[in-house]
């Protein structure tokens, strides 16, 4: 099925969240950073799951991830697999020829975000809503995701989603961890409640471990519970069973979709599947 169609009549995703190459990279580097996302992008297909492909993560400028996936992937990984991103970050023209070329390419779907305001380029304009606007006029076929933060103001951020020009079919959240349950468990009663119906995919953070400058650099973009997270790793707990007890706590929330962030581009299909299988193992003995 095509990723939409997942997400409103499959049995829930687990995707993978992957960075392109810096675009500060020498070319030598960034060829070789590129072959490995397309490795990546293939082992992710063959699981049976979909990649999203971040546009200026962290505040680090990347390699235009469209440009590289239309000239070099070829037809291993169908494009219905792949949903790129796309902040405001850049030229108005460069966003809406981006929307032109992810369609006639054969891409479905699109995240469509503001993007960080504290780094890098200006917003085009105020918000991704007002992009994704712009965008339907002129490809009303692509399906647009918008974003939401399960630690922001919950009924304000139900309410953007509830509001005709958030223009999404979808939306993805900020990454949560078992150690936010609380919050997770109000936003989803609360977007039940208000009988929000747009599918959401919620963002988990693979750690990969307790470095103190990651947690501190990571904490200027992302909510960090680092004192938490240094805690299991000290008992000797792996990045993989971390990150497996947070989409364990998902699932018992009844989150079916779901995305992780921040996975090895060298190793993502194989920890995807350990992280799955040790969530699967986790949610039984909770039951």
């Amino acid at each position: 099925m095509d990723f939409i169609s997942v997400l409103t009549q499959g049995n829930g995703l687990v995707a993978a969240e992957l960075r392109p190459p810096r675009a500060t990279l020498d070319p030598r580097a960034g060829m070789e950073a590129w072959i490995d996302t397309y490795h990546a992008v293939e082992g992710l297909a063959r699981l049976g799951t979909y990649s999203f492909l971040t546009d200026g993560a962290v505040g680090e400028q990347e390699e235009d991830n469209l440009r590289h996936l239309i000239a070099n992937l070829g037809n291993d990984v169908p494009r219905k697999h792949i949903v790129p991103f796309l902040t405001t970050k850049h030229t108005l023209n460069y966003c809406l020829r981006y929307a032109d070329r992810a369609w006639e390419t054969g891409f479905q779907s699109l995240v469509v975000l503001g993007g960080d305001t504290t780094v890098g380029a200006p917003r085009v304009v105020p918000h991704g809503a007002d992009l994704r606007q712009l965008i339907r006029t002129r490809q009303p076929q692509l399906t647009l995701g918008g974003w939401a933060n399960p630690h922001g103001d919950i009924d304000n951020q139900v309410d953007f989603l509830l509001k005709n020009n958030v223009t999404a079919d979808f939306f993805l959240t900020q990454v949560v961890s078992h150690h936010d349950r609380l919050a997770v468990e109000q936003f989803v009663a609360t977007t039940r409640r208000r009988q929000l119906s747009l599918p959401g995919v919620f963002g988990v953070f693979f750690y990969r471990s307790a470095s103190i400058d990651t947690f501190t650099f990571l904490a200027r973009f992302l909510p960090i519970p680092a004192t938490h997270l240094a805690a299991e790793f000290e008992a000797g707990l792996t990045p993989i069973q971390i990150c497996a007890r947070s989409i364990a706590m998902l699932k018992q929330l009844g989150v079916n979709n779901i995305y992780i962030s921040n996975l090895p581009i060298g190793t993502a299909a194989p920890t995807l599947k350990a992280i799955l299988l040790e969530a699967e193992q986790l949610t039984e003995r909770m039951l």
